[in-house]
């Protein structure tokens, strides 16, 4: 694949070299990076991506689009069934745009949204000031209980009723804690607030019926594919019949032009892959690991937020081994490690700089990784923090983290 780019672009094909070097030999731990099978990489590479489909399957306005057509009407058909969803629009580039299009579909500019504050485990798209969701919006943000680094849902009743929203925002991007779907559409019921649940980071758990699913409770579900689901980077837009219209509309001609017709037809590959026995068997795998490695790390006296997790991520605040979030990213790169820093509930540092680390088993877990190469990885990110300043042991150590690459190849017939 890569000789094919070498040919035309020597130096781009360096970067793909590099890269794949690299992501064989990291441990990737970035909670929303996953690897796509070979079949999902294909498609994104194929001649689909040179068609223009502007609208949608049998209403296009363009001619040619007979295949395209046959392509996305899988993805949707196959997404419906996967989540058990009434509808689904592929399109969305990305869950950033799929938030767009859900919060115009429903919302006028200035309309109140009440959302998971980002320091507290939320994401941009949920109302931060420098975002569209913020600058469009009224945005509010409810919090983790300090004691128990947990969402009270009474505590967020009692928030809603007071603020009123017109859009109760449920999902996260460092949350490592199962969602209660019953008790947000409760609230969202009371107020008669819209509810939106991003499941982006979750996706590939309710695919694998290891985290109950926010279908049948809320209005709205936005997705990426990507992340726990396994696919190509891209969005999803999931909702009720009543619904589907207006969200088609803002999604084209509204927010979008032209979709990426070889991104869906590998959505679709993707949500083939995920309804396989074989995927519900790596959902439960990659939450057993975060589960051991969560374990592993506690017992070595890093500090878990909320003292644990239910699902495929940990947020680990290493203020107690005299560190912030941006030094232990470093210290772990060192050792071949690739996490990410992370603010941590009621941080006192900086967004920049943070007093915790992000970690996540989606990608090891798709190398097949399991249990004794969590609690190995523990006992590494443990004897960095112990041997920071120290190069030769680092060296060391990162050289365990190889063997354990090497043990579990990643993508051996690319090249």
């Amino acid at each position: 694949m890569h000789d094919v780019v070498r040919r035309v672009d020597p130096e781009i094909a360096a970067v793909l070299d590099a890269e794949l070097a690299r992501q064989r030999d990291q441990l990737e731990m970035i909670a929303s990076e996953n690897f796509t099978s070979p079949a999902v990489m294909a498609t994104m590479g194929s001649t689909l991506t040179n068609k223009y489909a502007e609208g949608y399957p049998g209403k296009r306005y363009y001619g040619g689009c007979v295949n395209v057509d046959v392509a996305e009407s899988l993805a949707r058909d196959r997404a419906t069934a996967l989540f058990g969803a009434e509808r689904a629009n592929v399109q969305p580039h990305s869950g950033a745009t799929a938030n767009l299009t859900a919060f115009l579909s429903f919302l006028k500019p200035g309309d109140k949204v009440l959302g998971l504050s980002l320091s507290h485990g939320g994401h941009l798209t949920h109302g931060h000031p420098v975002n569209f969701s913020g600058l469009l919006f009224q945005a509010v943000h409810y919090e983790v209980d300090q004691a128990t680094e947990t969402i009270n849902y009474d505590r967020l009743r009692e928030q809603a009723k007071q603020e009123r929203p017109k859009l109760l925002i449920g999902g996260a991007s460092a949350y490592p804690r199962a969602w209660d779907f019953v008790a947000l559409r409760s609230i969202a019921d009371e107020v008669g607030a819209i509810l939106l649940f991003d499941m982006a980071h979750i996706a590939g758990l309710v695919a694998g019926g290891v985290h109950a699913s926010p279908v049948p409770f809320c209005d709205i579900v936005t997705s990426t594919t990507h992340k726990t689901l396994r696919g190509p980077r891209g969005g999803l837009i999931l909702c009720k019949q009543e619904h589907f219209a207006a969200i088609n509309k803002m999604n084209f001609p509204g927010v979008q032009g032209g979709p990426l017709m070889h991104v869906i037809a590998a959505k679709a590959v993707c949500f083939h892959e995920a309804m396989q026995e074989s995927f519900r068997d790596y959902a439960r795998r990659m939450v057993a690991n975060a589960q051991v490695l969560g374990a592993s790390l506690m017992e070595r006296g890093f500090r878990l937020v909320s003292g644990g997790t239910d699902n495929h991520l940990l947020l680990v605040n290493v203020t107690n081994k005299g560190l912030t979030g941006k030094e232990m990213e470093e210290l772990l790169e060192k050792v071949g490690i690739t996490a990410n820093k992370n603010t941590v509930p009621f941080d006192q540092q900086s967004p920049f700089v943070t007093s915790g680390v992000r970690l996540g088993t989606p990608a090891l877990t798709t190398r097949g990784m399991g249990p004794d190469q969590m609690r190995e990885i523990a006992a590494i990110m443990e004897s960095a923090v112990t041997a920071r300043g120290d190069d030769a042991a680092l060296a060391a150590l990162k050289g365990r983290s190889s063997e354990l690459c090497r043990a579990f190849p990643l993508y051996p017939d690319l090249a």
